[in-house]
């Protein structure tokens, strides 16, 4: 992708308004603890004081619409405490620049690697650097310094008392991430009734997974509705696809087929009553057409073999579903027997999340890493941000490093999407914020009321695209520059001229330094294979050796291959973004390779649908093919990173061995997803074992086409092309 294209996707994708539910009582609970501190601070002491308490009112507000699955109140006071510290280490170094610049570049250091943490813990770290910015201008002498600390981490328990006073959906965002998950299942469900092998992005089942991590306290309170269905969410997905499947499953056509579709339609209603119930916590209601065709007639079932277990199956997972929903007219969910005794996923807590926090950071502290690397541009952007403003002939020129820490992100598309964004959003928000100070004049009570009320729309907007929220963020602190006595001819101006510079050094540190996904994509696709290849080995061996050991094998090797999936996919999207040629993997090739190893995935989940019970007869074949399966795809990893041809030579010679072995239900599907892998895989050689000649004249084609592309959306005569 040229740098032009992939400027003008950073400026739809920086404007772009986002499709999210608004949360206004959310925004007005957080809007009132703006106003709750700032009114007493102006109340009780002065602008300046007051101009403190916003400041940590509203950034620790901001911290809790982070997506995060501690108790808002915890975030809130964890970000007042940040903030609070910040602004006082900021204090006791300010005066000298041999003193504050290495404070500022640690302080800015540590805020990037806090992203190895997630993204919660890097925006609010990265608030903290701001706050060090704005705040070493107020106080006057130590203890002035630690009164505005005490005043910043005020405003952040003022934010944690009404979200323990008045709590707003307890527990939703749990509840919408299990709801969602169930919503995926469905859709699944409903798409295999046209197209078999249909696709399934099992993000949503991750990130069901991630919220089912409670900490102890979290797990005694816990609704009874949040226990179970995500395990039957799990379970179901394989055999409604097993059920769909036309080689294991349904016959392509005729009655069976029709049966199958019918249950498929059956169960996404199923679920879609278990997700609704889950979401706003009332018994599910299931139309009672689809409860009647979920009962399995033994004398007229149309289904035989693999596709009756799949239904069957299915019909028994999906009557524990409404059970834990809490069907009928029942308006308390239950919970089936051993689901509320089962150990839960440990989260840890606030004060045992150190270690966590320190081994994460450890494992990113290399050249190679992200992370890494955005510490590095995120320390540097934010000393010479300050140099850069200090010579300048401007007041306030912490802006400009604030502008560059708050929009730079660990990779190249978002920060440059959130500096237009946020350029944008400022020229609009000073422009608005600057007629209405020059027209209601001076008063700090009523600059203060409009600072709130900016706070409350900032909020609102906050999920909606970070250019309409940015908007009353400028607007914000325009008000509150001018509470505190600053002239809008003097804010103004060095505010955007500040902004477009910090802007500007955020931009540029990602061409100095940068970090691209493209050159990792073979490696992040040999890990994919390898994880891939250690899941279906797992499942195989529960075939050879049907235990509970097994089983939880299956299990480990299937979530570490969603973690590699996950992290394929986060950098091949990244890397279509990018301005850099292609180096190891075509787009094309990267394309075709993701869908064989999406093909093997799904061929080792089918057989995991069937895989049989404890007391159930062993396939020793099956324990052949999977050592031969998770050697060749350990080999074939290497060669993929180091750019050779991958052999399954083991692999074809286990195949053929098993050929000749007895058959029966079981087995049938056993080796039945044995020969889809096979082809899976041999679609993965095509996809990558082009000679260099054939990928330079590749790339060649593919850069031709792309200009081709763009020059016809630029006279109109055809559509952009979408790869690169």
């Amino acid at each position: 992708m040229t740098w032009l294209r992939a400027f003008g996707g950073v400026v739809r994708s920086g404007l772009t308004i986002e499709e999210t539910r608004l949360e206004p009582l959310l925004a007005l609970r957080t809007a009132a603890g703006v106003a709750i501190v700032v009114g007493s601070a102006l109340w009780l002491a002065s602008p300046a004081y007051a101009a403190s308490a916003a400041l940590g009112a509203y950034s620790a507000g901001g911290a809790t619409f982070q997506r995060t699955w501690r108790p808002r109140k915890v975030i809130a006071l964890g970000a007042g405490a940040g903030l609070a510290l910040s602004t006082f280490a900021g204090y006791l170094a300010a005066g000298r620049l041999v003193t504050f610049l290495p404070l500022l570049a640690v302080w800015a250091f540590l805020a990037g690697m806090a992203w190895a943490v997630g993204s919660t813990a890097g925006i609010v770290a990265a608030t903290t650097v701001g706050s060090m910015l704005v705040t070493i201008t107020l106080p006057t002498s130590v203890g002035r310094a630690l009164e505005h600390a005490g005043i910043i981490a005020l405003g952040g328990v003022a934010q944690a008392v009404l979200i323990l006073l008045f709590p707003i959906r307890r527990w939703g965002a749990h509840r919408d991430a299990l709801a969602d998950a169930l919503a995926a299942v469905a859709d699944y469900a409903r798409r295999l009734r046209h197209d078999p092998t249909a696709p399934f992005d099992p993000e949503p089942l991750m990130t069901a997974r991630d919220a089912a991590a409670v900490t102890p306290s979290q797990a005694r309170t816990r609704p009874p509705a949040l226990h179970g269905p995500r395990g039957l969410a799990e379970r179901i997905r394989p055999v409604v696809a097993a059920l769909a499947d036309l080689d294991v499953g349904a016959p392509a056509e005729g009655p069976g087929r029709d049966r199958a579709r019918e249950l498929l339609d059956a169960a996404a209603d199923v679920l879609d009553a278990a997700a609704r119930s889950i979401r706003r916590g009332t018994p599910a209601q299931v139309p009672p057409e689809s409860a009647d065709v979920l009962r399995v007639d033994d004398e007229h079932e149309v289904l035989e073999g693999p596709a009756r277990q799949a239904a069957e199956r299915l019909v028994e997972l999906l009557g524990e579903a409404l059970e834990i929903a809490g069907s009928g007219a029942r308006g308390k969910p239950r919970t089936p027997p051993g689901i509320a005794s089962a150990q839960f996923l440990v989260r840890p807590t606030m004060f045992r999340l150190l270690p966590v926090v320190v081994r994460a950071v450890r494992c990113e502290l290399h050249r190679d890493s992200p992370v890494f690397r955005h510490a590095i541009r995120l320390a540097a952007v934010a000393t010479l941000g300050y140099l850069i403003a200090a010579r300048l002939p401007l007041n306030h020129g912490y802006w400009a490093p604030i502008a560059s820490v708050m929009v730079m992100r660990p990779d190249f598309h978002r920060t440059y999407a959130r500096a237009v964004a946020r350029l944008a959003g400022t020229l609009t928000g000073v422009a608005l914020a600057t007629g209405m100070v020059r027209t209601l004049g001076p008063d700090a009570h009523v600059l203060g009321a409009l600072a709130v009320v900016s706070a409350g729309l900032s909020y609102t907007l906050i999920r909606t695209g970070y250019a309409y929220s940015q908007c009353f963020t400028a607007a914000y602190v325009v008000f509150l520059l001018g509470m505190g006595g600053q002239a809008w001819e003097q804010t103004v101006p060095e505010r955007v001229v500040l902004t477009l510079i910090g802007g500007a050094l955020a931009m540029l540190a990602y061409v100095v330094f940068p970090a691209w996904e493209t050159p990792r994509l073979p490696n992040r696709l040999a890990d994919w294979l390898a994880a891939n290849g250690r899941y279906a080995a797992a499942v195989l061996r529960s075939y050879a050796e049907p235990t509970g050991e097994r089983r939880a094998d299956m299990r480990r090797a299937l979530l570490a291959s969603r973690e590699a999936r996950a992290a394929w996919q986060e950098a091949y999207d990244q890397a279509r973004q990018e301005p850099v040629r292609p180096r190891g993997l075509t787009s094309r090739e990267a394309e075709e390779a993701q869908e064989a190893l999406k093909g093997f995935g799904r061929a080792a989940m089918l057989m995991e649908s069937h895989v049989p019970r404890a007391d159930s007869r062993s396939i020793p074949e099956a324990e052949r093919f999977a050592e031969a399966l998770e050697a060749d795809t350990a080999q074939a990893a290497d060669d993929v990173r180091e750019h050779r041809i991958p052999d399954w030579g083991r692999l074809e010679e286990a195949l053929h061995e098993w050929e000749g072995a007895p058959a029966g239900d079981r087995s049938t599907v056993a080796r039945r997803g044995a020969e889809l892998q096979k082809r899976a895989l041999e679609d993965l050689t095509t996809a990558v074992s082009r000679t260099p000649l054939e990928r330079d004249v590749g790339s060649v084609r593919e850069e031709q086409r792309v200009r081709a592309a763009v020059a016809a959306e630029g006279d109109g005569s055809g559509p952009a092309h979408r790869g690169g």
